[in-house]
């Protein structure tokens, strides 16, 4: 067994994948990341065919008649359909291995999951990873897969703080020797972001905009700290009035007063977990800082806010959007010495 194990070890291409409830990310070993695609799966409700995965089936979402359905299997970072995100992952594995032997598609999986979910999920994410092509399915807590991303020391003896805003969930964490000592994780993140902005559209000019509208504005125009700099863009909707096209021009600080419930809560739940963390901790959280990764962390002004708050230096990430999984990169890449920073739980596919 050891040996057809080495033997799966030399030509298999282990994985980390950051099954996000917006993108997922795949790593490979020896190559980094390979693949960066919306997770969102075009379905055929009528012949429950599967038509498009990723980038495919982003560019369905609002423009599918009735029978096809644009959805995303993953709701506030854990599986809401099991079946389709068993697609979407063998989908991406398979993207992975197609240039090699089909016997030899079977890789370990080291999957970032977030930190509040129940042992239910849990084997949920594992139990699709395998029936997807894995070998073995490993999960990492996001704010750890996160932190290591970053090139934070996690397994020093001394405190270090990750907020990871997602598009489902924000996860907040203070690690310390490989593991982690206080966290939070709350399903306030990007999505309801783009869900305060299409209400405050609706509430204030009538207009009803779409996800991906929405989105866009947040990305053009949005911001967590007032602006040195005024911004302003287009947003395009139908009118709820009129039912026609409508064109309304809103600015920074607009948007801002959209995003500030969303905002709020995640700097409240930041603010509360310092509040929870030994004292010897936060005196390394003043040297060290607050680092933010994950989309959000992209959001104008929110290291500013973050800071204002609870007078910690605050850091971002580099590339933010990838710090999940690159850390479950530098995992795959080292998983014997680094095994002890996973979730313990690990499953093996079992031979039928």
């Amino acid at each position: 067994m050891a040996l057809l194990d080495s033997f799966f070890q030399k030509f298999s291409k282990d994985i980390g994948i950051d099954l996000g409830t917006a993108n997922t990310l795949v790593y490979v070993k020896g190559k980094g990341i390979v693949i960066n695609e919306p997770s969102v799966v075009a379905l055929n409700t009528k012949t429950k065919q599967i038509l498009a995965i990723g980038n495919d089936a982003k560019r369905m979402v609002g423009r599918t008649p009735p029978h096809i359905v644009a959805s995303r299997p993953l709701v506030d970072g854990v599986v809401s359909d099991f079946e389709i995100t068993e697609q979407m992952l063998r989908y991406f594995i398979n993207k992975v291995h197609q240039k090699t032997f089909s016997f030899l598609r079977r890789p370990r999986v080291v999957i970032g999951i977030p930190s509040g979910v129940t042992e239910v999920e849990k084997r949920a994410v594992q139990d699709a990873a395998l029936n997807a092509g894995a070998r073995m399915a490993f999960l990492i807590e996001e704010p750890m897969a996160a932190a290591i991303g970053s090139r934070l020391p996690v397994q020093d003896a001394a405190g270090s703080m990750i907020v990871d805003i997602g598009g489902g969930t924000a996860e907040i964490a203070v690690i310390s020797l490989g593991g982690v000592v206080i966290s939070r994780s709350i399903r306030m993140a990007g999505d309801k972001m783009n869900e305060s902005i299409i209400q405050y559209a609706r509430d204030n000019f009538n207009l009803l905009l779409g996800e991906r509208t929405a989105e866009e504005v947040k990305i053009r125009i949005g911001s967590a700290y007032a602006l040195e700099q005024p911004l302003e863009t287009a947003m395009r909707g139908r009118d709820l009035v009129t039912g026609l096209p409508k064109e309304v021009i809103v600015n920074d600080t607009q948007i801002r007063a959209a995003l500030e419930p969303a905002v709020r809560t995640i700097v409240n739940n930041i603010k509360s977990a310092v509040e929870e963390t030994p004292p010897e901790l936060v005196a390394d959280l003043m040297q060290r800082g607050i680092t933010l990764a994950g989309g959000g962390a992209l959001l104008r002004g929110l290291d500013r806010l973050v800071h204002e708050k609870t007078e910690i230096p605050v850091h971002i990430a580099d590339d933010p959007l990838t710090a999940v999984c690159r850390g479950t990169g530098v995992v795959v890449e080292d998983l014997e010495t680094l095994k002890d920073v996973l979730v313990n739980t690990s499953f093996e596919k079992t031979p039928r």
